[in-house]
């Protein structure tokens, strides 16, 4: 390199450093700002949610997707602003995008399905639920999974997107549930008599509800029995006990009026063959 050239760029120094040195003082404007504003729309998108009472966990998660995507598109700005060609950057970024898409797939769905959970709130922690083939007590509904605790006390851990993708069934929902009951007697025993010691039996338990009212009443004559459905209306945490009870207490109460309740039987006829 001569002489004139190494003056040239000398000259030519205080022009370009000016130049550059705005576009990137510019860039860095750029830079901060769009941060800011990021962690603006962010703390904007978690208070709104808040204010909704949406769960905690889904709405920081969702501001910080929003503070990522914003803080990425200004920085791909600042660079732009350098000169620097972003339309490959784009490109690679859109197609990370894809695959890890394709990678978290069942993750994605799960979050979805989570996210749904919690806005629409078909089931609650405390409820008492069958869902995805499992029944029990909701501990705690997740972002990706729901945990549940069975009746013999055994945790249940449940993809979010097998409890949104199948039927769920929420018995704690209502605040009362009605008791379905069969209850057969013999032929050869008396209706009325049988059905009057139901009255009572209902009359005599106290968590039964009075309003709506108890049905009781002759549903089918079956091939061994006439049987009566009793229909009480309980509170739905009464619900339990009192079937357990009401079950007791009919079997009892029938052994004492005499009232046969039939049960299956096999007549065997042994024939003998003289030879």
């Amino acid at each position: 390199m001569d002489s004139q050239t190494i003056e040239n760029l000398l000259n030519q120094a205080p022009a370009l450093l000016i130049e550059y040195g705005m576009q990137l003082l510019l860039a860095l404007v750029i830079l901060f700002v769009g941060k800011w504003i990021a962690k603006a729309v962010s703390n904007a998108v978690v208070n709104l949610m808040n204010k909704r009472n949406i769960d905690a966990t889904v709405s920081k998660f969702t501001g910080s997707l929003c503070y990522a995507a914003l803080f990425i598109i200004f920085i791909i700005a600042a660079l732009g602003q350098l000169g620097i060609e972003t339309a490959s950057f784009v490109a690679i970024i859109g197609a990370a995008g894809l695959a890890v898409g394709f990678a978290l797939q069942g993750s994605l769905s799960n979050f979805a399905s989570g996210v749904l959970l919690i806005l629409f709130r078909p089931i609650r922690a405390g409820d008492f639920v069958e869902a995805a083939g499992e029944a029990g007590v909701i501990n705690e509904v997740g972002i990706f999974s729901t945990i549940m605790k069975s009746g013999d006390n055994k945790v249940i851990i449940i993809p979010n997107s097998n409890i949104m993708g199948g039927n769920i069934t929420n018995y704690s929902m209502e605040a009362t549930r009605r008791i379905d009951l069969i209850v057969g007697i013999g032929y050869d025993a008396d209706i009325r008599h049988a059905k009057k010691v139901l009255e009572e039996i209902v009359d005599q338990e106290s968590r039964i509800l009075k309003d709506p009212g108890v049905t009781i009443a002759v549903a089918e004559l079956a091939d061994s029995s006439v049987n009566f459905v009793v229909r009480p209306w309980v509170n739905s945490a009464d619900y339990w006990g009192t079937k357990f009870d009401l079950l007791e207490t009919i079997k009892l109460r029938f052994d004492q009026e005499n009232i046969s309740i039939p049960f299956p039987q096999m007549d065997v006829h042994v024939q003998s063959q003289e030879s």
